[in-house]
């Protein structure tokens, strides 16, 4: 861990809810997915300082390409579609310290 640095890795999900009916990040399973990542994250004894923060967010303005996740550091952008997903993020980003490519939010996505 860098001295700059309280969390060798910061995750944020998007936890937006629109009441207007645009799609948004809560409609597409992502309290869930958040869920499951702080409770792995957990049992794996990754969480706390000099290891993983796991933290909802509101709107990140990724929308298109949602739902979506940003893992700092580093600034890699996910989306994801289930339980599995996440446990790649968590296992190949998190523990390796290896992006996931497949599951990345192309630059261009915005909302």
């Amino acid at each position: 861990m860098s001295q700059t640095s309280y969390y060798q890795h910061h995750v944020f999900f998007c936890l937006n809810e629109r009441k207007n009916g645009e799609a948004c990040c809560m409609q597409q399973g992502a309290q869930q997915a958040f869920d499951h990542c702080k409770s792995r994250v957990k049992a794996l004894g990754l969480s706390g300082p000099g290891g993983v923060r796991i933290n909802k967010a509101g709107c990140l303005d990724r929308c298109a390409g949602g739902p979506v996740m940003v893992v700092y550091p580093q600034a890699v952008w996910y989306t994801f579609v289930d339980e599995h997903d996440i446990d790649e993020i968590i296992d190949s980003h998190l523990v390796k310290g290896q992006p996931v490519v497949r599951l990345r939010v192309p630059a261009d996505v915005g909302r």
